[in-house]
């Protein structure tokens, strides 16, 4: 018979109690059961294999130690784990929001590289339109360069005419040096001319008022008797050069002046000798003489004495006037 307890007490040695006690009550069960239907020699095997059953349920034991152990660690990496991956959701959840903003970027860049595909392009054309000016600006520069080249050759036969033209201006210097000589020196005889001429018309207007003076002595002797004879005209007095009042109040000079009477009334005779007449000259009288008396004398008779007239009609242009002509050799 096989005593179950001390197989209890030596397997509770080295397994749990319950199962030291489980295990013993089943060999104490198989023991029983054996005793009936087997031999020793089963027996001892059959103890063997419980040995052998008590070992593996020890190395069983041992396992489920080193399992709990493990259990116990995985349930601690476990923990962690659920940490990490806690604290990774939350990076994912940041990711996931960086993910969208980044998607967001990458359309507003797409948006921006469309926009800047557009530009390119535009200044794709812009390069092309810009390559063909500068193949214009070379080919103008190529013209230009060519016009250098020509203006280039222009400036040096420019500078060879301007070494001529040096020269003749210094000769032209030389020659002017002379000529303000020469001209200093005809100033010179221009200034004695000049004096002279100067003189000569002194000594002319001299002579042309001796002139005018003796027509005018002439003519006082002579009118007198000439207007009784051709108008009847009696002169009171003597006729004589002198001063009369103008209708501006200013005094003028009269050549020939004197009082006469006409059929009763009485007469301003008022004369300019000229030695030569023109019509000019009884204009000159009308304006600077007759036009000064008006509305001063009543009956003005205007005569003009000269030795000779410019032309033929002068004495009809003085007569359509209103005035008297006799000539010298009228006296």
């Amino acid at each position: 018979m096989v005593d179950t307890l001390k197989l209890y007490n030596d397997l509770k040695k080295d397994l749990d109690q319950k199962a030291a006690l489980k295990i013993a009550e089943v060999i104490g069960d198989l023991y029983g059961e054996l005793q009936k239907t087997v031999t020793r020699e089963e027996f001892t095997e059959l103890t063997q294999i419980v040995k052998r059953l008590a070992v593996a349920q020890e190395r069983i034991a041992d396992a489920q130690e080193i399992t709990e152990v493990r259990l116990k660690e995985l349930a601690e990496v476990q923990k962690r784990t659920e940490e990490r991956l806690e604290q990774l959701t939350v990076r994912v959840d940041k990711l996931t929001i960086r993910v969208d903003e980044l998607a967001q970027a990458q359309k507003r860049t797409e948006e921006r590289l469309e926009q800047l595909t557009v530009r390119v392009d535009e200044l794709a054309i812009r390069v092309d339109e810009l390559a063909q000016a500068q193949k214009r600006t070379e080919e103008r520069l190529e013209q230009l360069t060519v016009r250098v080249d020509e203006l280039a050759e222009a400036q040096k036969r420019t500078e060879e005419r301007l070494e001529q033209l040096t020269v003749r201006v210094d000769e032209l210097a030389e020659a002017q040096k002379q000529t303000e000589f020469k001209l200093q020196r005809l100033t010179e005889e221009v200034r004695k001319l000049n004096a002279d001429h100067a003189e000569t018309r002194r000594q002319l207007g001299g002579i042309t008022a001796t002139i005018g003076y003796t027509l005018e002595n002439e003519s006082y002797k002579a009118l007198p008797r000439l207007l009784q004879e051709d108008y009847g005209i009696i002169v009171q007095g003597r006729l004589d050069r002198d001063y009369i009042v103008d209708n501006q109040g200013k005094e003028i000079e009269i050549n020939i002046l004197g009082k006469a009477h006409q059929n009763g009334n009485e007469l301003l005779i008022v004369g300019e000798s000229k030695s030569q007449l023109s019509r000019n000259d009884v204009d000159k009288f009308i304006r600077k003489k007759l036009k000064r008396l008006e509305g001063i004398h009543e009956h003005l008779f205007p005569i003009i004495v000269t030795h000779m007239i410019t032309s033929r009609d002068v004495a009809e242009y003085a007569k359509k006037k209103g005035i008297v002509v006799y000539k010298s050799s009228h006296f």
